[in-house]
């Protein structure tokens, strides 16, 4: 099965963009997924292919119409019925590598890309369109973001990587940041490789990567780490509930 992404979006030019290089690129030529994009303005119904109109109620900037933004994503559907509908917006949920993980095992995606204002909200209430943000940044429009939705989920497809470990033993993977690297040459600017990587310990490599990675996390992303500490805890509360219940 072909991952299959379609982007609605008024500047379909902007695609592949830098999907088309590197391994998402071959991995477009090889037929490993594909994509499509879909002019959001060819779906208006006026002579001058209206897309936009000033905000209800007042205020700046154009507003995406909810009658051209259905037709488009109706368009898309039919295609691709099975395909989830993602709307780039920062009011959104932020995306998690575990989502993107449930996207690349699916059979594709339909990412909606906003422009001007946003959306009218009624297309979230006519739809079923998941409302996605990729941080607390604000874009000149969604196409940036679906860039970056569709290279990590391309990069977890079947035969796309290299190694088969690459894409597990990353950042946010199992809840934490990923440890430090470190290659050749030993010594660079007077700083060394640790000891402990050098040492062809396995067990000690395993230890002081797993260690690193808790240390980033309490340190730099707090949020990580708050979660990360309460699966443990519950994890750990579980475990040895089971071992009191084998015990009566």
């Amino acid at each position: 099965m072909t991952f299959a992404a379609t982007i609605l979006t008024l500047y379909p030019e902007m695609f592949p963009g830098p999907l088309g290089v590197s391994l998402a690129g071959r991995a477009l030529d090889e037929g490993k997924w594909s994509l499509g994009t879909v002019q959001i303005r060819d779906f208006a119904a006026d002579r001058h292919r209206t897309v936009d109109d000033t905000p209800a109620g007042g205020g700046a900037g154009m507003v995406l119409k909810a009658d051209v933004l259905a037709a488009a994503i109706d368009h898309a559907r039919a295609a691709q019925p099975d395909a989830p509908v993602l709307a780039m917006t920062p009011r959104g949920k932020p995306i998690s590598q575990a989502r993107i993980r449930e996207l690349a095992a699916g059979p594709g995606v339909t990412i909606l890309c906003g422009r001007f204002e946003g959306f009218d909200e009624r297309i979230f209430e006519g739809r079923d369109v998941e409302e996605v943000s990729v941080g607390d940044i604000v874009l000149s429009g969604g196409e940036p973001a679906a860039l970056m939705i569709l290279d990590a989920c391309i990069r977890l497809l079947p035969g796309v990587m290299g190694a088969a470990s690459s894409g597990t033993e990353e950042s946010f993977e199992e809840g934490l940041l990923e440890y430090p690297h470190y290659t050749r040459p030993q010594e660079w600017e007077g700083r060394t490789i640790p000891e402990v990587l050098r040492s062809g310990d396995h067990a000690k490599i395993a230890a002081w990567r797993k260690a690193m990675s808790e240390d980033h996390t309490r340190l730099r992303r707090p949020d990580l780490w708050e979660r990360h500490s309460g699966v443990r805890d519950r994890s750990a509360s579980g475990a040895r509930q089971e071992n009191e219940d084998q015990g009566q």
